[in-house]
């Protein structure tokens, strides 16, 4: 969502590629497809590249994940097409990981992803408004308005797509009741509540927040 926002801020093409996409069992084609992800994007530049779960295509050099080899062909081919021969003028890559630490460290280097941010859960200010847009998008009692601030206060740690979740339970919920029901009220909210809990814990957290640091010092 953050870089989708990004590009149309920034009127830029937009081209979106799921790692584990790249894969194909045929030999050359995961390196190939690499290859045309760059090419289309030089073509349509100024343009934005985004690699959802880049880790799945760029662990380790030599970790042993793939006995054909050719996750690391795929990672050469990555970085060769990042800063290699032919310029990657106007064109801004963007990865997106929750396991930070597979990432081959010759993918961090200056020119290539040398800049990592973390986007942490929401915070109390985020989760209020996350809360209000899915509800102005439902059918709920007025009376839900005034519970919203204790939600918020009542989900700290919990992501957007979990607070998310738990409005999207509380309209099942009200189904479950009522089938022809035609609004969500606050009893439905809690149950949603109760249902849906974060996957998120603090050792997590804690993780991602020394490994920013830590890559901020280098």
């Amino acid at each position: 969502m953050l870089v989708k926002a990004l590009a149309t801020e920034s009127q830029l093409n937009f081209l979106a590629v799921k790692g584990p996409e790249i894969f194909s069992k045929w030999v050359g084609e995961s390196e190939k497809a690499i290859r045309g992800i760059f090419q289309k994007a030089r073509s349509v530049a100024p343009s934005i590249i985004f690699f959802d779960e880049i880790d799945s295509i760029a662990t380790h050099r030599g970790s042993g994940e793939s006995g054909s080899g050719v996750t690391d062909r795929v990672l050469s081919q990555l970085l060769n097409e990042m800063d290699g021969i032919e310029s990657l003028k106007n064109v801004t890559v963007i990865g997106a990981t929750n396991r930070p630490d597979r990432i081959d460290t010759a993918l961090l280097r200056p020119g290539r992803f040398d800049r990592i941010i973390y986007v942490p859960p929401p915070d109390y200010d985020a989760r209020v408004s996350i809360f209000k847009i899915r509800f102005s998008q439902m059918k709920v009692d007025p009376q839900v308005k005034d519970i919203i601030n204790d939600l918020a206060a009542k989900t700290d740690g919990y992501s957007g797509a979990e607070i998310v979740s738990i409005c999207t339970e509380a309209g099942l919920c009200a189904m479950e009741e009522n089938l022809n029901a035609e609004k969500i009220e606050v009893k439905h909210i809690l149950e949603a509540l109760n249902r849906v809990k974060p996957r998120l814990s603090k050792k997590m957290i804690t993780f991602y927040e020394n490994y920013q640091n830590d890559f901020t010092r280098k």
